[in-house]
C-alpha cells in the first residue's frame, strides 16, 4: 500500500530535469552552475514539486498516513520498545535533516560560506516544522489526485522543456 506511494513520488522529482541541464552528475559541477543564479529561480516550478515531495517522503504531517491511520490504536509508535523507538525517532528528523540541506544545496547555490549552507539547511528544517503546525492532513485519494494531476505532468513537462534546452545548447 505505501510501496506504491513511495515509487510514485520518486519517479517525477527535480533531479532529472536539473542534470539535463547542467549535463553532469557532479555536485561540485551543480554548485558552479548557480554561481550566478540560483537554481530556485531557474527551476521554480521543479523546486514547488520538490518541496511537496520532499515533505510527502519524509512523511510529515500533510502525508502522514502511517500515522494517520493507526491513531484510532494510539498511534505507530507503540509497537517499539524503548530502543527501536528511539532509533525510528532518530532515523525519521535524520531524513528531515538531511533532506532540508540537499534541498539548500541543490536549489540554493550549493557550496557557499559554512554559515550560509547551515543557514539554508536550518532555513528548510524550519519549515518542515511550520508545514507540520499549519497544514491539515491529507485523505489518500488526495495525495493520488496531486501526483498524477499536478505533479506528475508539471515535471515531466518541465523535464521535456530542459531536454529540448540541452539539446539545442549541445547544438549550439
Amino acid at each position: 500500500f505505501f510501496a506504491g506511494t513511495s515509487l510514485l513520488w520518486q519517479k517525477p522529482t527535480a533531479p532529472p530535469s536539473v542534470i539535463l541541464l547542467m549535463r553532469s552528475f557532479s555536485l561540485f559541477d551543480l554548485s558552479l552552475n548557480q554561481e550566478v543564479l540560483w537554481f530556485v529561480f531557474a527551476f521554480l516550478p521543479i523546486f514547488y514539486c520538490w518541496l511537496v515531495t520532499m515533505l510527502a517522503e519524509t512523511n510529515r504531517t500533510p502525508f502522514d498516513f502511517s500515522e494517520g491511520e493507526s491513531e484510532l490504536v494510539s498511534g505507530f509508535n507503540i509497537e517499539y520498545g524503548s530502543g527501536g523507538f528511539a532509533l525510528l525517532f532518530l532515523a525519521e528528523y535524520g531524513m528531515i535533516i538531511f533532506m532540508s540541506f540537499l534541498v539548500g544545496y541543490i536549489f540554493l547555490g550549493g557550496m557557499d560560506w559554512i554559515f550560509l549552507v547551515n543557514l539554508k539547511g536550518l532555513f528548510f528544517c524550519f519549515v518542515f516544522l511550520w508545514v507540520r503546525g499549519t497544514l491539515p492532513r491529507f485523505r489518500y485519494d488526495k495525495l493520488m489526485e496531486l501526483v498524477w494531476k499536478g505533479i506528475l505532468p508539471v515535471s515531466l513537462n518541465f523535464l521535456l522543456i530542459y531536454a529540448g534546452f540541452g539539446l539545442v545548447g549541445l547544438v549550439l
